[in-house]
């Protein structure tokens, strides 16, 4: 266990029994009720540059896997890819969010993706004592993709420019054998957001579309998409909580939601619209975010719940 200021470690037996007695007894119903469900967890930001968050995440993901939860792991790596551009003298251009990824580019983002930090990943859930193996979209063909079309235009002088952006993709469809197999062989998933088309073309898909359609043909329970915000934040800056779908487009309309979490807001609708139960937004920088979210009844972060959940 660490310390959720520091990150450092401390001793179970420091705690007073009482206290772990209570703690397990009230996560309890959460346990009984999330038994057998599928959470699909996208992992990116500052979390995966910070080696006590590192640890602290995949400690969340091997408990989940051990108490009878299936986590299935879809990581980014901006941060990582912009490093080894930078190294090899490549220049990164981006439009409205998205990067420019000519054929140089994207060899690099399957280079970072697929090998760098696909397989720290894995080998960071192994040292913590689970079982993972790591994939992309292409093993497989697991994540069939199409060029992404409408963020190819951008404001200039003379007013409107048509700019290429490459090889950026969205989900087409997912082939969902693989993760049927390394389930049943009690392996937890670790996706590399890259796709591939019919004819070979490689794609640079954002970390949490590809998230949020797993969640959604997995008809998982719950999708988590760690960030490097407290979540969805009112005008007070306080942290916003238990939304349904109409209070999240009234945020929207209102303008509460904009800049950077409109994409990740619009994500967890989909998904809950897709029959997604529960869409979560949390602070990625506390320790043990994950288990604090779907364990503790006051969570660290912002969860949205889809019509037939909000019943239960």
């Amino acid at each position: 266990m660490s310390d959720t200021n520091t990150g450092t470690d401390f001793q179970v037996q420091d705690v007073p029994d009482a206290v772990i007695a209570s703690v397990l007894t009230k996560a309890l119903p959460y346990l009984q009720r999330f038994a057998g469900k599928t959470f699909v967890i996208k992992y990116g930001g500052s979390v995966m540059e910070k080696e006590h968050l590192r640890n602290s995440f995949a400690r969340d993901i091997v408990l989940l896997k051990a108490i009878g939860i299936t986590p299935v792991v879809v990581h980014g790596g901006g941060p990582q890819i912009d490093q080894l551009l930078d190294r090899l003298n490549i220049k990164s251009r981006f439009v409205n969010g998205m990067r420019i990824t000519d054929s140089e580019t994207m060899d690099v983002v399957q280079m970072v993706l697929g090998g760098l930090v696909n397989k720290e990943i894995v080998h960071l859930i192994s040292r913590n004592g689970g079982r993972a193996i790591g994939i992309t979209g292409k093993d497989g063909d697991f994540i069939k993709a199409r060029k992404l079309h409408g963020y190819d235009e951008i404001a200039c002088a003379g007013g409107r420019e048509i700019v290429d952006i490459g090889q950026v993709g969205e989900v087409e469809s997912i082939n969902t054998d693989i993760l049927t197999m390394l389930d049943a062989s009690d392996f937890i998933p670790v996706i590399a957001p890259v796709g591939v088309d019919d004819h070979g073309n490689s794609y640079n898909i954002n970390a949490d579309l590809v998230a949020g359609k797993l969640a959604e043909v997995l008809k998982a329970e719950k999708l988590i998409l760690l960030t490097d915000t407290r979540g969805v934040l009112d005008e007070g800056g306080n942290t916003l909580t238990g939304l349904n779908i109409d209070d999240v487009r009234n945020l929207i309309d209102a303008g509460t939601i904009h800049g950077g979490m409109l994409p990740k807001v619009q994500c967890a609708l989909n998904a809950v619209n897709s029959g997604v139960n529960n869409a979560h937004i949390i602070d990625g920088c506390v320790i043990h975010a994950v288990l604090l979210e779907i364990f503790t009844e006051q969570g660290v972060g912002t969860m949205i719940h889809s019509p037939s959940a909000q019943k239960q």
